[in-house]
């Protein structure tokens, strides 16, 4: 399914590897157990809080189970054959099940539902390059769906009305061209619109009903469009609730009237954004939210929680997290997240106050020894606050080590502390990892993430390079045996290190990286185009600043290329398509530069399959060894 297929053996596991240090690593861990499928996964409730839910591996592919609370009568209930299934819920009247799937990554999702009790497949939008989104699901309308798709015109997204009984669909909404989100209310009417404006910020829409005008509640600036959105409508109607950073550095919840437009605070900090917001479903009082600092802080505000919460933090180390829940509000699904080891689920009955253990998402790696992952900080040269993490190999002394730099995609996303299939498997190995949430990261206000505005390839690459001057100044790491890693904009720094900084690293993988962020801008997903000013402003106008954005692509430098290089790309990948990563491996290929290039013909912008990701890390695995001196897995 690739052009350039890299020897793999699966069979039999056999240990090759060089000493790092005098004491030897931990039993080596294999790859499919830390980078596999997981053998269970996203365990939900159902509405009427009698089943349980969950994606379990068969065959290599996951697909849904389902089982009734208390009894140990589980059944799988989708057979998916080709690629298996991730997005997933229930319906509200707990008799289906609802999931999404693309074709070989496409992302152009499809919306499908198997009746639990006679097993019927639907698939409710079997169009050709239409990507179907849900927009409102509600228990009291337990046979209907909102839902948004492209079908009308590919650039924006409509709204449909969809009865899941037979599958019939009419339209409620035709998009006037600048809206990119939709929000129903209590009574399953579209009654708010999230509009992108001139200037790349966004202005909140409401009406009053489906008969009423659109009107302009509020407007967020370009510095607040990656901080603030809505949320929902109150159960009367008269207010909405929002994350909302305007006046504000980060992100805060608040409730505004829609009349009068006056905005009442519910929660905040002054450094971090507000997640996780959790308010009652009946009662619409706030219950909890998380401030995301170097681990989750959860701040419970009804007390009559704070026993709960009190008695699951026990179960167990780590941070807990509440997945999801039944319409009662009385049952939920709680996860306990370590980092040192699987994720485990619990089914917990606010009744009787009592948690029941349903499962480790990867039980396999209960047998090994795994490493912490350690919060860091430190100040970049201009004076900014960076926060990361770095994992360590466990049992061996944290002196002039190899170390993988892993850059997280997005950009404006950030790294989490928890477990981490790849730090682990990179720590495994004998290599730190160290992550970085440089500027241009979300959850640090808005301050920070609109410092990384035209960045790309400069004050985000140096907080990079600030974090491995870091690194080696600790002393912890071996100055010549340092590589970057990462996939989408991971995958674009690690090309820009091979060009921008190649005196830095040893060697460098990307995964679905830009490598001319002209060509980038020019052909991202129709879908995407709404959003053009936001990209432009944030990146870059590949017309008015195309000679910024070729100065920061690594297709500009390739003669600096002194480092080997392996590239992946998924052949269907919508965002960062094949020619980024063609044309810069036939640029090296011209020049005689080292690299390795695995192109997956069923792949989009990353892996669904798991035989392809682990035919990847595989590669990555010997390349890392190879140029770092750690351990591989034959």
């Amino acid at each position: 399914m690739k052009k350039i297929n890299l020897f793999l053996a699966i069979a039999i596991i056999l240990t090759a590897w060089i000493p790092l240090v005098a004491e030897p690593l931990p039993e080596l861990i294999p790859r499919d157990v830390l980078l596999g499928n997981p053998v269970k996964a996203s365990p939900k409730i159902s509405p009427d809080g009698k089943m349980i839910s969950y994606l379990a591996t068969a065959d290599g592919l996951l697909n849904v189970w389902v089982k009734t609370v208390g009894k140990d009568d589980d059944r799988q209930v989708t057979f998916d054959t080709t690629q298996g299934i991730i997005f997933y819920t229930w319906s509200a009247d707990s008799k289906r099940m609802l999931y999404v799937q693309d074709q070989e990554g496409n992302e152009n999702y499809r919306l499908y539902s198997v009746d639990l009790r006679t097993g019927k497949v639907k698939d409710y939008t079997p169009f050709e390059n239409v990507r179907a989104r849900v927009v409102a699901w509600d228990t009291d309308h337990p046979k209907e769906l909102l839902i948004s798709m492209n079908k009308r015109n590919s650039q924006v997204f409509d709204v449909y009305h969809l009865n899941l009984r037979n599958g019939k669909i009419r339209i409620v909404a035709e998009n006037p061209g600048n809206i990119v989100g939709w929000i129903a209310d209590e009574d399953f009417k579209l009654r708010g619109a999230l509009a992108i404006n001139q200037n790349g910020g966004f202005d909140l829409l409401v009406r009053d009903d489906e008969d009423s005008p659109w009107r302009t509640l509020l407007t967020w600036g370009f510095e607040d469009n990656r901080s603030s959105y809505p949320l929902q409508f109150s159960k009367d109607g008269d207010y909405i609730y929002l994350m909302d950073s305007r006046d504000a550095n980060a992100a805060r919840l608040v409730k505004v009237n829609l009349e009068t437009g006056n905005t009442e605070v519910l929660a905040e900090d002054p450094t971090y954004d507000v997640r996780g917001v959790m308010i009652h479903p009946d009662t619409e009082e706030l219950l909890w939210y998380n401030v995301m600092r170097d681990r989750r802080d959860r701040v419970v505000v009804a007390e009559e929680y704070r026993d709960d919460f009190e008695y699951l933090y026990a179960l167990d180390e780590g941070d807990v997290g509440i997945a999801n829940w039944n319409t009662d509000f009385d049952k939920w699904i709680v996860s306990l997240m370590r980092d040192d080891g699987p994720v485990s689920y619990y089914f917990y009955d606010l009744e009787t106050g009592e948690a029941t253990y349903l499962f480790d998402h990867r039980p396999e790696l209960n047998n090994y020894t795994l490493a912490p992952m350690e919060p860091i900080s430190f100040t970049s040269r201009d004076s900014l606050t960076i926060h990361g993490y770095v994992t360590f190999p466990p049992g061996v002394e944290r002196t002039s080590l190899p170390m993988v730099l892993n850059v997280h995609g997005g950009p404006w996303v950030r790294d989490y502390w928890g477990y981490d299939p790849q730090a682990q498997w990179l720590a495994n190995r004998g290599y730190i990892c160290l992550k970085v949430n440089y500027r241009g990261s979300t959850g640090y206000g808005k301050d920070f993430l609109n410092a990384g505005n035209k960045e790309w390839g400069r004050k985000m690459h140096f907080d990079l390079v600030d974090a491995v001057s870091w690194a080696i100044e600790q002393g912890y790491v071996d100055p010549e045996k340092i590589a970057i890693y990462g996939g989408s904009y991971g995958g674009y720094a690690a090309l820009v290190g091979a060009t921008f900084t190649p005196d830095l690293f040893c060697c460098a993988v990307d995964e679905f990286g830009p490598s001319n962020l002209i060509t980038f801008l020019e052909t991202v997903p129709p879908y995407w185009k709404p959003m053009q000013e936001m990209s432009y402003r944030r990146i870059g106008h590949p017309i008015k600043d195309s000679t910024m954005l070729w100065e920061r692509s690594p297709l500009s430098r390739v003669d600096s290329i002194r480092i080997p290089v392996l590239i992946v790309q998924g052949a269907n990948d919508p965002r960062v398509k094949q020619s980024e990563s063609d044309q810069i491996v036939q640029a090296m290929k011209k020049k005689g530069i080292n690299y390795e290039y695995m192109l997956f013909e069923d792949e989009g912008h990353g892996f669904m399959k798991e035989e392809n990701r682990l035919e990847f890390f595989a590669s990555a695995e010997r390349f890392l060894a190879k140029h770092l001196g750690g351990r591989y897995e034959n």
